[in-house]
């Protein structure tokens, strides 16, 4: 088997997840990592045993046995270095969001397509063995949504990435953490999203962002979604997954699941890993190695990108 080699550009909290969850999968090597500040990118680097460290993407594009490259970067960066790496010759997966603009996101799209290579992105929650369990369970006709209520809580008041370190960018509810919640919804219903709403609070004087949000979805099966945001939840952080079926009530915390009654579910044999971000990246691999279509490939999460620009521009409207 050939090894897949990689480039990871970002060498912050998401960047050493891909890398924690790339040292289980064989035939896949990291060789080149990319990263804002040069000295923290070397520490990254020698924790995992990658020899090539640069702050310039560029540089590792041109690493010509270079096959594959993992995106970690900010948000406003995502678009335009996915389209460099295809451009470049190079299979990529962006992190969550693909843009934070629909037309960006149409781009990325439509230079897949002439160039053939494979293009994901890392909507994790189509991975994490709670949800694969119940897409399996509504695939087989167990299982049908009638309405999902979904809660993603932060207490983050100052740009913190997940480790509480420093972000040189801004995060934002709904182009980054609403796309999580509108894409699942699309997927685990097997429809499209016909009607959306958003609210959101006061705009913060510094971030020059809303803090909180609140959303509201339908699907072409009759399904809806409540799904509420906040950068202000001081308690319990994450996102919490309300499953309400025909037939049965489960809630999803993370790689956790339960039933109405709080009875947990076993998932640990769903997949290979309880690690959403090492399936993610197995499924990024598999596509690469197969020649085939990988799911949460940019061209299948779209219709979620169409959906958070309607909610944008009704947020704009006032």
């Amino acid at each position: 088997m050939k090894t897949i080699r990689v480039a990871l550009a970002g060498a912050g909290a998401f960047g050493v997840k891909h890398l924690e969850g790339i040292r289980n999968i064989d035939g896949v090597e990291v060789v080149s990592l990319v990263g804002r500040q040069l000295d923290k990118t070397r520490e990254v680097a020698a924790k995992f045993g990658i020899g090539h460290v640069s702050t310039d993407l560029g540089e590792s594009l041109a690493i010509e046995d270079v096959d594959a490259v993992i995106l970690c970067t900010p948000t406003q960066m995502h678009a335009s270095q996915a389209i460099a790496c295809l451009k470049a010759g190079k299979h990529v997966q962006v992190e969550i969001p693909l843009a934070d603009s629909l037309a960006d996101a149409e781009a990325v799209v439509t230079l897949q397509k002439q160039t053939g290579l494979v293009a994901m992105c890392g909507h994790t929650r189509r991975f994490n063995p709670s949800h694969q369990y119940l897409h399996r369970r509504i695939a087989a006709g167990e299982l049908a949504i009638q309405q999902m209520d979904v809660q993603t809580y932060f207490f983050r008041r100052t740009n913190t990435n997940a480790l509480g370190q420093p972000r040189s960018w801004t995060d934002h509810l709904l182009w980054h953490h609403a796309a999580h919640t509108v894409d699942l919804f699309a997927y685990q219903t097997g429809g499209e999203i016909v009607a959306a709403n958003a609210l959101q609070g006061p705009i913060h004087p510094t971030l020059g962002i809303a803090m909180d949000m609140s959303i509201q979805l339908e699907a072409s099966t009759g399904a809806i979604c409540t799904l509420s945001l906040s950068f202000n939840n001081d308690g319990p952080l994450g996102t919490f997954f309300r499953y309400i079926c025909d037939n049965g009530t489960f809630i999803a915390r993370y790689d956790d699941l339960f039933d109405g009654k709080e009875q947990r579910i076993d998932v640990s044999k769903v997949d290979v890993s309880m690690n959403g971000i090492e399936l993610q990246d197995r499924e990024f691999f598999a596509a690469i190695r197969e020649g085939r279509e990988p799911n949460a490939s940019v061209a299948k999460v779209l219709p979620c990108y169409r959906t958070l620009h309607r909610l944008e521009q009704q947020l704009a409207a006032g």
